[in-house]
């Protein structure tokens, strides 16, 4: 019987001490990406009085997170966005869009999406869950996205050619629900906002 202790009481040994390892090695698996601000699109279209859509982008934002390509598992995604890059390629709209009516920039100079969860959905697609942090508000967004193509640059730089992952994303979101409520009512400015993001991130 206390043969039988002590092989059992090894065994479980073993495998506390092993479990910190296999996690913290399966973390390590997973490299960390950064966004790289010369190749990334966030932009957002706006129905303007059943018209058209207006599109508009932001000139900055940046991120990271962490992907591990051999499990597909995508962890830590955090984007941030400066609101008063806001461009939709007519200034007195842009000053307008950077205000209290709208994205009220002086006040809430980032928007923040952060994700909660991320499912895989196909061979190179998934829903990744999180919340979009605007106007000091958080609310649930959802960003289909599609995993293009990773591989190493062609294009060198001084460290060499970086090892890059390009990703393209959409998602939608009501503005209404952050606060944004200007010309929601009369149906002048749309309250449903498509939004696209086109990015390379480079592996660290």
């Amino acid at each position: 019987m206390r043969a039988n202790s002590l092989k059992t009481a090894i065994v479980w040994a073993a495998l506390a001490a092993s479990s910190p390892l296999m996690i913290s090695t399966a973390h390590a698996q997973a490299a960390r990406y950064e966004l790289d601000p010369d190749h990334i699109t966030v932009a957002f279209l706006v129905d303007h009085i059943g018209y058209a859509k207006v599109l508009g982008l932001f000139r900055s934002a940046r991120g990271s997170y962490r992907f591990d390509e051999a499990t597909a598992t995508l962890s830590e995604v955090r984007i941030e966005v400066e609101t008063a890059s806001v461009f939709s390629n007519q200034r007195k709209r842009d000053d307008h869009l950077k205000g209290p009516d709208f994205l009220n920039s002086g006040e809430f100079p980032k928007m923040v999406f952060t994700a909660t969860s991320a499912k895989r959905t196909g061979d190179k697609t998934f829903d990744i869950g999180g919340q979009l942090e605007l106007l000091g508000k958080s609310q649930p967004l959802t960003l289909q996205a599609t995993w293009n193509k990773s591989a190493e640059s062609p294009l060198g730089g001084p460290l060499g050619k970086p090892y890059v992952m390009g990703v393209s994303a959409r998602g939608s979101f009501k503005r209404s629900a952050y606060g944004m409520n200007y010309a929601v009512a009369n149906g002048w400015v749309g309250d449903d906002i498509p939004l696209i993001i086109e990015f390379e991130a480079v592996r660290k």
